[in-house]
């Protein structure tokens, strides 16, 4: 009778997940995400990144950053990397990240990488957003439009029929990279995501957003306006991995 009890905690503890995030980190949110679309159960660490736990400085020597993902006590790191690792380790699970058809998922990785460039690029036009014509806000528009422009081809059809039981990774990528662009535009008083210039990705956007799955993993909205503005006040750096 012992043995069969002690069967599936050992079960458990061999299959282990455990997420290592911050709570404003697109790249964290993005992970974090993908693992309730998933439906896998999972453990949260908030790290502080001024004060980086044991755990992710060991599992993590290269980088020192969030996302980290703990699986059966293997550390993955890199947010991308990490949502293709929970795709095809979980390829049992529905929905599936990534297309089946070799094309088809070369085509997603390559958005995906073109996708991942959005957050950086935000951060710096809202670090500099009180020097328009320093460059960075005309960087963030000129990958907008790209993604507005090659979105249209992948997909043809549109993108509003969505929800949590057919999401994919470029939704996820997208959804948390522009996760606080309204937060942003609040603090700043300028626009990020305009309905005219970029009428594709701001549907595409805004649809998302609305889905309660991602309302409940992203921050909430006056938390990061809160946030922003501290950082604005006092002239920080972003983090490279918030």
């Amino acid at each position: 009778m012992r043995e069969r009890k002690e069967k599936p905690l050992m079960e458990e503890e061999n299959n282990k997940v455990t997420l290592h995030g911050m709570w404003i980190s697109t790249y964290a949110k993005k992970v974090e995400l993908a693992l309730k679309i998933k439906g896998i159960t999972f453990d949260y660490v908030e790290e502080d990144l001024s004060n980086k736990s044991s755990l992710l400085l060991k599992h993590n020597p290269i980088y020192k950053k969030v996302p980290l993902l703990l699986h059966r006590g293997k550390p993955v790191s890199e947010s991308l990397v990490i949502l293709e690792f929970i795709d095809e380790t979980w390829k049992n699970l529905q929905p599936l990240l990534l297309p089946e058809d070799p094309y088809e998922r070369a085509t997603v990785r390559l958005w995906a990488s073109y996708c991942l460039q959005i957050s950086d690029t935000m951060k710096k036009a809202f670090i500099s957003a009180t020097d328009v014509e320093g460059g960075a806000f005309d960087e963030f528009f000129e990958i907008l439009k790209v993604m507005e422009e090659g979105m249209k081809d992948f997909f043809p059809g549109g993108r509003s029929k969505i929800c949590a039981e057919n999401l994919g990774l470029l939704d996820i990528i997208i959804v948390c990279s522009l996760a606080t662009y309204k937060a942003a535009e609040e603090v700043v008083g300028m626009k990020f995501l305009d309905p005219e210039k970029n009428p594709f990705v701001y549907s595409w956007v805004t649809t998302l957003l609305e889905l309660p799955l991602v309302k409940e993993t992203l921050p909430p909205h006056d938390k990061v306006v809160s946030r922003l503005e501290f950082i604005k006040k006092n002239g920080f750096r972003f983090q490279s991995n918030i």
